[in-house]
């Protein structure tokens, strides 16, 4: 068995995981501030309030297998995107603080200073998950000693702001469809509006960010010369996102949301395509790149790592699925809710 790349496989996964299930958790922040009452803001938080801290599991599991898996490339990435970083994990921290802390007081002046926490907490994250993958597109200074060799200013570039805003317009237009099916009456039809705006936003920014990335960065597309099959996940890709307004104008948003799921797999499968085999471009020379080989743990951590996958992951999703099916359906908003 090939362990370096099936731990590759297996952090695609879970960043596949964490995209979908936290992305809806960020698109209802961001589209927080557009709910006209309280009773409707506190639908949006009580969407999420059961399940977000299960979500942000995935990507605490894809950080310490990324450790345990590829210790070079986390130290090396960490290096580089440490204030980056830093100001993600702010955001997370504000954005849990937001959603217990804001049904504390009645005070419309806390609450709505929570509601813009919320928001702007859910937008910053989204967004700097977007550019710092727009990075890993670019590539980053890395040595021969297979140590960061920059500074923060390396990171700053116009093609990671396109793909943060990518980020943005994508959890924004799977919250709003994930929040329609959590809604309903008069709310649920503004979000039937929200949808429509945040698919257009949507459709500009993956255009651009499309032709942006094949003619600035010609090697994205460089292993779908020798893995033909990739351009069925391009397909795939259309075919959801081409599915979305389908299904909103047939009146069935599950399929709508779907569909939404499908197109941010599909999008994460293409960036680990155009990655592969490497964790870590270097801007300096790609030779000095980190890759699944050069930068993986011995063969018998990654062996007894794959003994502990195989036997905790059907209890992660057991767990996930259990919870979806208890919160499953509309909102009810209660004196003990958020």
């Amino acid at each position: 068995m090939n362990l370096p790349l099936t731990w590759f496989i297996l952090l695609g996964v879970l960043l596949t995981g964490y995209a979908i299930l936290d992305g809806f958790d960020f698109g209802v922040g961001i589209v927080h501030l557009f709910a006209r009452t309280d009773q409707e803001r506190r639908v949006h938080l009580n969407s999420i309030g059961p399940i977000w801290d299960g979500n942000e599991v995935w990507l605490v599991t894809f950080g310490g297998a990324l450790f345990a898996a590829f210790p070079e490339a986390y130290a090396t990435v960490l290096s580089a995107y440490y204030l980056p970083f830093t100001a993600i994990m702010l955001s997370l921290i504000v954005r849990a603080v937001s959603i217990e802390f804001r049904s504390k007081q009645e005070s419309g002046f806390w609450r709505g200073g929570w509601d813009l926490a919320f928001c702007l907490s859910s937008t910053l994250a989204a967004f700097l998950f977007g550019g710092a993958a727009g990075n890993m597109f670019l590539g980053i200074p890395i040595g021969p000693d297979k140590e960061f060799s920059g500074t923060f200013f390396d990171l700053c570039h116009p093609f990671p702001i396109l793909t943060g805003a990518l980020a943005v317009a994508t959890c924004a237009l799977h919250g709003s469809i994930y929040l329609y099916l959590k809604s309903d009456g008069d709310h649920q039809k503004r979000i039937h509006n929200w949808i429509w705006h945040a698919f257009g936003v949507f459709i500009v920014c993956y255009m651009l960010t499309t032709i942006v990335t094949l003619v600035t960065i010609p090697r994205s597309t460089h292993n779908f010369t020798t893995m033909p099959w990739a351009w069925l996940v391009v397909l795939l890709n259309v075919l959801a996102i081409a599915n979305i307004p389908r299904a909103l104008y047939l009146g069935k948003p599950l399929y709508a949301f779907f569909s939404s799921c499908a197109t941010i797999a599909a999008l994460t499968c293409l960036f680990g395509l155009a990655m592969f085999p490497n964790l870590a471009v270097s801007s300096t020379k790609l030779d000095w790149s980190l890759n699944i080989y050069n930068a993986a743990s011995s063969h018998e951590t990654l062996q007894i790592m794959f003994v502990i996958a195989l036997c905790g992951m059907p209890f992660v999703l057991t767990y996930t699925a259990i919870v979806y099916w208890v919160f499953r359906g509309k909102v009810k908003v209660d004196e003990h809710s958020y």
